[in-house]
């Protein structure tokens, strides 16, 4: 039962993988039958006198080797015929017997059959198709974080600080263009340009940062109701990352972890601060723009660091210099934490 299952099997997954366009075989060529054992046969068919010529000083062992039908001791795999379809692609057919259980495996095709019960169980099953791994390619994505700052001691502001920030908020949108050369198995250097928007909420929401003299001065404002604060900044960054990819490393696919490193540096855009009120004895919201941007440094530059699972990416950013000009309190240095898509 097994062998007629299997023939049929075959039949299905040859016409699938290479259609209904298969070429006859040719009867009318000179044909050599060798019978060895019970049952082993080997037949031989020439079509032209250069191959016969030939075929008379090989002997058997030699014609084994150049059929290279392989048995791995380890799977006890065999690889019954190698065939090759109209576009020059070849297409594998292999079997491998493991007690009760028969498998027959062609290109992403795979058929089971299974005898360990009473009833023969047929199970067919295809496998995800090999993406090929370009050397260079360009692509979009997109960037959303949460931006904070570092002080110049290395810490997080305390929440009583006027310039502390809110999570919720304090936005980081990045979008960018980028181009990847591979170097190696799943190593790649990265490089683009793109445009970063920075936003930082502060989590004391009836300060506002206004311009002062020489400095940015964060003003209480105790004369209406505060409703939210900020300060944001806009920056054209080009930046480059060296990538490695341990999944594509191992033949897995996404399945691997992925990091990669590097500097970026961006020119600024824009930038100013922005309070919504409401007055003390109520009506609708106002808001009070501030061109505090002059103190912000026209220049960042930092490094970012990048680690994916599967399809999910997550990057880091962190600015080694200000994001005000030198000289202007308070000294801080952005830092952000986001999801890449």
């Amino acid at each position: 039962m097994k062998k007629y299952l299997l023939l049929f099997s075959l039949m299905a997954i040859v016409n699938i993988a290479f259609g209904s366009h298969l070429e006859p075989a040719l009867a009318e060529k000179d044909s050599i039958i060798v019978e060895f054992g019970k049952s082993g046969k080997v037949v031989l068919i020439v079509d032209n006198k250069e191959d016969f010529e030939r075929l008379k000083s090989m002997d058997i062992n030699q014609i084994v080797k150049e059929l290279d039908l392989q048995l791995n001791e380890e799977t006890g795999e065999l690889t019954v015929v190698e065939i090759k379809n109209k576009s020059g692609n070849k297409e594998i057919v292999r079997v491998r017997e493991d007690g009760p259980e028969t498998e027959v495996s062609i290109g992403r095709v795979k058929v089971i059959v299974d005898e360990s019960g009473g009833n023969t169980k047929v199970k067919v099953e295809t496998t995800e198709k090999k993406r090929k791994d370009p050397p260079f390619r360009t692509y979009f994505n997109l960037d959303l974080g949460i931006n904070t700052y570092l002080t110049e001691n290395g810490n997080f502001p305390s929440s009583s600080e006027a310039h502390s920030t809110k999570g919720w908020g304090s936005w980081n949108v990045g979008l960018n263009w980028m181009a990847s050369q591979k170097i190696a198995k799943g190593f790649y250097w990265d490089f683009g340009l793109g445009v970063q928007w920075y936003n930082f909420k502060f989590e004391n929401r009836d300060f506002q940062a206004v311009r002062g003299d020489e400095t940015i001065e964060f003003l209480q404002r105790t004369d209406v109701n505060g409703i939210k604060s900020k300060i944001s900044a806009s920056y054209l960054t080009a930046q480059t990352l060296l990538k490695l990819d341990f999944g594509k490393m191992n033949d897995n696919g996404k399945r691997g972890l992925r990091v990669g490193a590097g500097p970026y540096m961006g020119y600024r855009l824009g930038g100013g601060s922005k309070f919504v009120y409401r007055e003390l004895d109520g009506g609708g919201r106002r808001k009070s723009k501030q061109n505090t941007g002059v103190y912000l440094n026209n220049f960042r530059y930092g490094v970012r660091g990048e680690v994916g699972v599967g399809r999910f990416n997550f990057f880091t950013t962190y600015d080694l210099n200000t994001l005000f000009q030198d000289g202007v309190s308070p000294e801080l240095n952005p830092i952000t934490f986001g999801v890449i898509f």
